[in-house]
């Protein structure tokens, strides 16, 4: 592995120490700290797991939750039974915690899209639907009412910005729903609250 190469390494930087080349003195100290040996130990170890392809237990964590505190109400009363029970009853251990798992085994990771109407007509401007997942960053797009036709547009696309990372919103652009809320009259800054 790594840990084998770096060994190799410093058996040849110590034969060219002894003989002074400029730099190697440096290179070799720097190869010799535990710091970087540890950081290849981690390496390795992480690599080893990777691959070997991990897989969770059990897609609903949840549903044991539930089925372990229904036990609980059954077990004989005690100080553990209810700090136990209390622990599982927290929405940070239901919600986050629980959540997440489930989230990451069922590999649920992509929002879902309301399906297309049946019923689009053919002479009709041509409609994207755009899916940009903000993950608390801002949108680095911003908004406006159009004068003449009063829709809201995309006034402005903030170079690197989320939507102009994304390449699916342009200035101009129409919005007509915005997290499945139609847009249709309401002020920007209430579809601001939206998205």
């Amino acid at each position: 592995g790594v840990s084998h190469v770096l060994t190799l390494a410093l058996q040849e930087l110590s034969l060219l120490c002894k003989r002074d080349v400029n730099g190697v003195g440096m290179l070799y100290e720097l190869l010799r700290s535990r710091w970087l040996q540890a950081l290849l130990k981690i390496y390795e170890c992480l690599q080893h797991y990777l691959g070997k392809r991990p897989a969770p237990v059990m897609l609903q964590a949840h549903a044991l939750n539930r089925e372990v505190i229904e036990l609980l109400h059954e077990a004989p009363p005690s100080g553990e039974v209810k700090e136990l029970r209390r622990l599982l009853r927290s929405p940070h251990f239901k919600a986050a915690l629980l959540s997440a798992h489930d989230t990451v085994a069922q590999k649920d990771f992509e929002p879902t899209l309301p399906p297309l109407p049946d019923n689009i007509p053919e002479n009709e401007e041509a409609m994207r639907i755009v899916c940009l997942v903000k993950n608390n960053q801002p949108l680095g797009a911003t908004i406006k009412r159009h004068e003449i036709t009063g829709d809201i547009t995309v006034a402005r696309v903030i170079h690197g910005g989320l939507a102009d990372r994304s390449g699916l919103l342009y200035a101009g652009d129409k919005l007509v729903e915005v997290n499945g809320v139609p847009v249709e009259g309401l002020e920007p800054e209430q579809v601001i609250n939206i998205l």
